[in-house]
């Protein structure tokens, strides 16, 4: 059975960093896909940044670009998500997922698997 977990998340003031983890079990971690979506209240799932199952092809939404990094670590079946500069904007739920066809794929019905989630707030 696959589990994803995040964490990390908190409230920061503008212009702040947090770096999101994400555990996944289940899956053989060094050929996955996985990204980091997050959703503010009343709006959709958004994409934030994702990568290939080869880990060396990352995507990234035009507004994080710069601001935010993710990263993998295979040794602890853990993805990251450095976010610096962070802008009241970026207040939302943020999601963990699973892309099974390895694509990194920025609709989140590519997606097969999602941890709880974990709330970012920025204050300005």
């Amino acid at each position: 059975q696959v589990h994803v977990v995040e964490s990390g998340g908190g409230l920061v003031q503008a212009g702040g960093s947090l770096r999101l983890s994400c555990a996944v079990s289940g899956r053989t971690f060094s050929t996955l896909a996985l990204a980091w979506f997050r959703r503010a209240p009343g709006q959709a799932r958004e994409f934030v940044a994702g990568f290939d199952w080869t880990g060396h092809n990352t995507y990234y939404a035009d507004s994080v670009k710069g601001r935010f990094t993710i990263s993998r670590d295979s040794a602890k079946n853990t993805v990251y998500l450095q976010m610096n500069s962070l802008k009241p904007e970026d207040t939302a739920v943020y999601n963990c997922g699973t892309d099974p066809h390895g694509m990194g794929s920025p609709l989140p019905y590519e997606y097969d698997y999602w941890g709880q989630g974990t709330q970012v707030t920025v204050s300005s």
